[in-house]
């Protein structure tokens, strides 16, 4: 559903904004990029059957580097996630380096933030419920948060010289 207002979000205490992809450098080779993808998905479904792992939310985008922003409750959890024996990533990982990473026909990425309030801000104009407004509370711009500095200092007193 598109939401025609101008909308903001915000997710109470500190929360994680991690981007992971993967680009894909040589299409003819699919047979090295496929795994690496589906591993991916594999890791998505595992985590949205178990929350108490800490993913919030997720989005894609996709060309020829696939982006996958995911948010998460703490960085002891994504930490965790990655580490841990009983779950998906750290064999798709090791697997990736015993077998894919020297072929250069895939190259993986990532990229991790610690966000927390006064850290971040966000507008959403004539859109649905995406990004951190799925992870957190979507709600209509008003007041001081009809700017941008507005947003990013939500909840502290602020004045138009940038003091807080």
């Amino acid at each position: 559903m598109i939401i025609k207002d101008r909308m903001t979000a915000q997710l109470e205490g500190e929360f994680v904004v991690f981007l992971i992809g993967m680009r894909i450098n040589k299409f003819w080779q699919i047979h090295q990029w496929l795994p690496v993808m589906r591993a991916m998905g594999k890791m998505l479904r595992e985590l949205y059957s178990h929350p108490e792992l800490g993913l919030l939310h997720h989005e894609i985008a996709f060309s020829r580097t696939f982006v996958i922003i995911q948010y998460w409750r703490s960085m002891d959890q994504l930490m965790s996630y990655a580490k841990s024996k009983d779950n998906q990533h750290l064999p798709a990982w090791r697997e990736f380096n015993q077998k894919i990473s020297n072929a250069a026909s895939v190259g993986i990425w990532h990229e991790t933030y610690a966000a927390s309030n006064g850290s971040y801000e966000n507008i959403y104009v004539n859109m649905p419920a995406f990004g951190l407004g799925r992870a957190g509370i979507l709600e209509k711009v008003q007041g001081n948060h009809d700017s941008a500095k507005g947003r990013l200092f939500r909840g502290k007193e602020s004045s138009l010289d940038g003091t807080i």
